[in-house]
């Protein structure tokens, strides 16, 4: 069966309260398409991925998850990806308010 895309995992954005998240939380439903933005001269992080919503930066894929997107990312493929909103809830603690996938995208097509 095919398959356009394929989940290769999912997290909770970190930081999502620390940058411009909460401005933008009325505007994150689910299935709503976010951007990843390789930080590679970040200071804390050189494998650091930023996540947008539009121009807003809302946070950072979580260092547990970054090294394989940083890396197919800084020999070019970083177009390969998308990342999706899976759960957005105000009740939540911040640090679980939204919840993404990231998938790789089959460009075979």
């Amino acid at each position: 069966m095919y398959q356009p895309s394929r989940q290769i995992s999912s997290f909770n954005i970190a930081g999502f309260q620390y940058h411009d998240g909460p401005s933008v939380f009325s505007k994150l439903t689910v299935g709503t398409m976010l951007r990843l933005v390789p930080e590679p001269d970040n200071p804390h992080d050189p494998e650091a991925i930023a996540i947008y919503f539009e121009d807003t930066m809302i946070g950072y894929v979580p260092s547990s998850e970054n090294s394989l997107l940083a890396l197919l990312a800084f020999y070019g493929h970083e177009g390969i990806f998308e990342c999706q909103v899976l759960k957005a809830d105000s009740t939540a603690e911040p640090w679980e308010q939204v919840r993404v996938r990231v998938n790789v995208v089959d460009a075979r097509k």
